[in-house]
């Protein structure tokens, strides 16, 4: 059990990425009293993950890549792990109090779920955690919050929960607490609902920023480029991340992920665009008041709330002005032009198999446009012509999913879209 008043202790898979290191940003301008990183995973990218290392001296480490690890100078006193279930041990160490996720793709749903399992709170920027598995996730932090928050937790004993748990507060007791998102949008909700009843919430509303294509006619989009579509006019991001804010990808795999987090129906989970990026997303409630969470967009205000809730503390984030920036415009999503939103929607009505499909098409399409061989328009296409083909099912179970992910990959990276965009 962590002792009062000491760090939290983190575990940090996929260090060396865009919201890895940002999260290091986050953790080292708390400083060392707030934070302790006592495990760190990470890809391929190796020179960074070694100056992590030696930053750091973490008690344990792992690196997908075999070959590029067996190159690394471990320090003194860390641990290297080289076995399959390398993530999963990092996830629940007896040491560690939180584990950030940080990594992409589906294998990041087993040490999520060994985590939950141990009763160790998890903070997600990883998408498939929810829009594939969020009906094997979201049971667990709701089992846990029920746990935690009923009675038999008062005073720890009887929850059969791990001693490393803190002592029950209220915080513990909502689902949030253990499954905590690492999403602008999802942590602006987060925010607006502290101290709220969600029987009292009429609908969410996720802003979207339009992307480079907001303004531009539907017979244009067919011919977009590559370079375009990565020129995202409020902030630079990863490639994937750029071309499905492009193509609106990016909000209809959000509202599936706002559908779990807030158990809540796909009608009362809205989508407009704000092209100013300021606003992150707004809370209607039944008496009819909004309440918003607004700031730059900086991922480290999400990542900071995330692994410290439920305190705030200083972080290295810019401050809003809203002397500079005062200008605040809304418009409805146009999804003649931009059809990924409705494809989401109709993929999340259908269930987790035909979510865990879009969700696995959708990055092969975006490599596939990346690479030349899709145009803008044929992303979509594709992804519904799989949702078609793979959808239908019930709920699978991890290693289902697993084979499901493998099988969407692979009849994506050359089928040809159906052409119903045209």
């Amino acid at each position: 059990m962590r002792p009062a008043g000491a760090p939290i202790r983190v575990a940090l898979l996929g260090s060396t990425g865009s919201i890895g290191r940002q999260a290091l940003d986050v953790f080292a301008a708390a400083g060392p009293a707030e934070f302790e990183v006592v495990a760190l995973a990470a890809g391929r990218d190796v020179a960074t993950f070694q100056a992590q290392l030696a930053d750091l001296r973490p008690r344990a480490a792992a690196l997908a890549d075999r070959d590029a690890a067996a190159t690394l100078d471990v320090p003194n006193g860390t641990h290297l792990l080289s076995s399959e279930d390398a993530l999963e041990q990092l996830a629940t160490r007896d040491d560690v109090d939180l584990v950030v996720v940080a990594t992409g793709g589906i294998v990041s749903l087993r040490p999520v779920l060994a985590a939950l399992r141990a009763g160790i709170p998890v903070a997600t920027a990883n998408k498939e955690t929810l829009v594939a598995g969020g009906h094997l996730v979201m049971p667990l932090a709701r089992d846990l919050a029920e746990r935690h928050g009923g009675p038999a937790a008062e005073g720890g004993d009887g929850s059969g929960l791990p001693q490393r748990v803190p002592r029950p507060g209220d915080h513990w007791a909502s689902p949030l607490a253990w499954l905590r998102p690492i999403d602008s949008e999802h942590s602006a909700i987060w925010q607006c609902l502290a101290g709220e009843r969600m029987g009292d919430v009429q609908r969410l509303i996720l802003t979207a920023s339009g992307g480079p294509f907001r303004t531009w006619p539907a017979e244009r989009l067919r011919a977009a480029t590559p370079n375009e579509a990565l020129a995202h006019p409020n902030w630079s991001m990863g490639s994937k991340i750029s071309i499905d804010s492009a193509s609106l990808m990016n909000k209809g795999l959000e509202v599936i992920e706002a559908r779990w987090l807030y158990d809540l129906p796909y009608d009362r989970i809205d989508v407009i665009v704000h092209p100013e990026s300021l606003v992150h997303s707004f809370v209607e409630f039944v008496d009819g008041s909004l309440k918003a969470q607004l700031g730059l967009p900086d991922m480290r205000i999400p990542i900071q709330y995330a692994v410290s809730y439920p305190r705030r503390v200083r972080g290295p984030a810019p401050r809003l002005d809203l002397l500079r920036h005062d200008r605040f415009t809304f418009a409805a999503v146009d999804e003649r032009r931009f059809p990924a939103l409705r494809i989401a929607r109709a993929a999340g009505a259908a269930g987790p198999r035909a979510t865990a499909t879009l969700i696995a098409v959708d990055e092969v399409a975006v490599r596939r446009f990346l690479e030349g061989t899709l145009a803008f328009t044929e992303i979509a296409e594709l992804a519904e012509d799989a949702v078609e083909r793979f959808g239908d099912g019930p709920a699978p179970a991890l290693e289902e999913l697993i084979e499901l992910d493998g099988e969407v990959r692979g009849w994506a990276a050359d089928a040809a879209p159906s052409g119903r965009g045209d």
